[in-house]
């Protein structure tokens, strides 16, 4: 039997290592599932937040598309590690049976995260800023170098700290359990939050790590996320094969 044990940086360096090698071995994969976030985000780019409309569907479409990308990456790399093959045909079948799954539900939860900060950033900047609602922020940023203005951008980041470790906790393992055990998107969700919480300092340390290298890759127009994202997703694969064993309560 299995024991458990606690999550060290190490493991988050050798899940990295694992990830590089899983991409490495089945690149065609890794840059098919990543190429809609490259695609999206020079539309953006090109749109430059132009149409509202386009802006805002393209935005929806990265937390509806990332747990169905994610579950490919996730799917390769089990199969990969327990020696098994797979195709084109194989994968994408995997993935397209998710849609009847739980995976859409956590699709959704991200949607409604997505919507609720935009809101809440709009809300934030109204009542810190509504007095300058004339000035054109996108030009004029010595608005942000006022003490209102820094008192907003403080409010809103210990805000979207929150937000996003919340979120990062519901979704670091669910959706690599989602794929591995046939339960529902609540049941893993709370285990999520349950493994969060036993092994919080090494998981803030990757969720920072997935920051940093998401942050990095987009700057050279997106182009970076073509390797980093498959990479991360391969990584988060074998970082939920070390928690597992501390699951086997759930």
């Amino acid at each position: 039997m299995t024991t458990a044990r606690r999550l060290t940086l190490s493991d988050i360096g050798q899940a990295l290592n694992a990830g590089v090698k899983d991409f490495l071995r089945a690149p065609a994969f890794g840059l098919f599932f990543s190429a809609f976030y490259v695609l999206a985000g020079v539309v953006l780019i090109t749109l430059k937040a132009g149409s509202f409309t386009w802006t805002l569907f393209l935005s929806l479409g990265f937390p509806l598309v990332a747990p169905f990308a994610a579950v490919g990456l996730y799917e390769i790399s089990r199969r990969l590690e327990a020696g098994e093959p797979f195709t084109w045909s194989s994968i994408l079948g995997v993935v397209w049976n998710q849609r009847g799954a739980q995976t859409p539900y956590i699709g959704a939860l991200l949607v409604v995260i997505f919507l609720f900060w935009s809101f809440f950033a709009h809300m934030s900047f109204a009542l810190f800023l509504g007095n300058m609602s004339l000035t054109n922020i996108s030009t004029s940023w010595e608005v942000f170098m006022t003490p209102t203005g820094l008192s907003m951008l403080a409010f809103q980041f210990v805000a979207g700290g929150i937000v996003a470790v919340l979120t990062f906790a519901m979704t670091v393992v669910s959706l690599p359990l989602l794929l591995d055990r046939d339960i529902d998107f609540i049941t893993g969700m709370l285990t999520s939050l349950k493994a969060f919480a036993a092994h919080w300092p090494v998981l803030l340390v990757w969720g920072a790590c997935i920051g940093a290298l998401v942050f990095l890759a987009l700057i050279p127009m997106f182009i970076g996320l073509l390797v980093v994202l498959p990479v991360l997703g391969h990584a988060t694969w074998h970082l939920y094969t070390r928690i597992r064993p501390s699951l086997n309560g759930s």
